[in-house]
């Protein structure tokens, strides 16, 4: 699963209760988050962890100051996170390169994963947002790319890379870092978008203009949030069975984010499944 958590916008302490709420609705065995918060010796991953029971990794933007400046507050940090129900083994940050006008600390984390079937090479990121900087976005998902493959490791199970790549299916930015329509960013390596596994008639916009916090942007609604999963292993090992949007109404009569999620199941390899 892959859910932007809205950092501390709008009604934060009342989306909290919300997204653990989705959160226990969905019931996913892997999640990767943006803008998860942290302040005061609290944090929002550690929480659902421990309200989950889940293990949990963190990474804080080395940047914070722009986002802090939004919502008038110093004390309160951003980041990515994973949570899941197999141990963290391994973890790894990478910043991800942006100029200076729009460098806010965007980063991707890296978090190996102890799975029954054998280990998950996981990753969950979050690429510039400004309308304008599809090319920005392009270095950030080449440096991406490279990230997963330095800690892709010997595993066979494929990297799973999820995130807001604040980017439409047809872009620059998702083309290069899958490699399947134009060259990939690090030869040989390619990524399936899991969506491509979708109903077609399903609704697909994790940027909806049905959502509240987003119909003051005034549209379009897109889909900006992915699943990205490598070529199957042995015997279709890591291959999409299913893909949907979630956590895309209200919980309680409160959204709980602005963004909705994307789940897919994925084939584990035990028991043919």
């Amino acid at each position: 699963m892959t859910w932007n958590l809205w950092w501390r916008f709008g009604p934060w302490e009342a989306r909290q209760k919300a997204i653990l709420g989705a959160l226990r609705e969905v019931r996913p065995d892997v999640v990767g988050l943006q803008e998860v918060w942290s302040a005061g010796g609290e944090n929002l991953a550690e929480w659902l962890a421990g309200e989950l029971g889940m293990h949990w990794a963190w990474a804080a933007s080395g940047k914070p100051e722009r986002w802090q400046r939004r919502i008038g507050d110093a004390s309160v940090d951003v980041g990515n996170a994973v949570l899941s129900r197999w141990p963290v083994t391994e973890q790894a940050v990478l910043p991800l390169p942006a100029p200076d006008d729009l460098d806010d600390g965007r980063l991707a984390l890296h978090a190996r994963l102890a799975a029954p079937g054998g280990d998950i090479p996981f990753f969950t990121v979050h690429l510039t947002s400004a309308v304008h900087a599809s090319a920005v976005r392009v270095r950030q998902v080449r440096a991406l790319a490279a990230f997963v493959a330095e800690h892709r490791g010997d595993t066979p199970f494929p990297s799973v890379v999820t995130g807001d790549f604040n980017a439409w299916p047809d872009s620059d930015e998702v083309r290069a870092f899958s490699g399947t329509r134009t060259a990939p960013a690090v030869p040989g390596q390619v990524f399936l978008d899991a969506w491509e596994y979708a109903d077609p008639a399903a609704p697909s916009a994790t940027w909806d203009m049905a959502n509240p916090y987003v119909a003051a942007t005034h549209g379009p609604s897109v889909r900006i949030d992915y699943i990205h999963v490598g070529p199957p292993g042995p015997n279709g090992l890591g291959h999409v069975h299913t893909v949907h949007r979630a956590c895309d109404g209200p919980v309680d009569d409160v959204w709980p984010s602005d963004h909705a999620a994307v789940v897919t199941e994925l084939a584990d390899g035990v028991n043919g499944g």
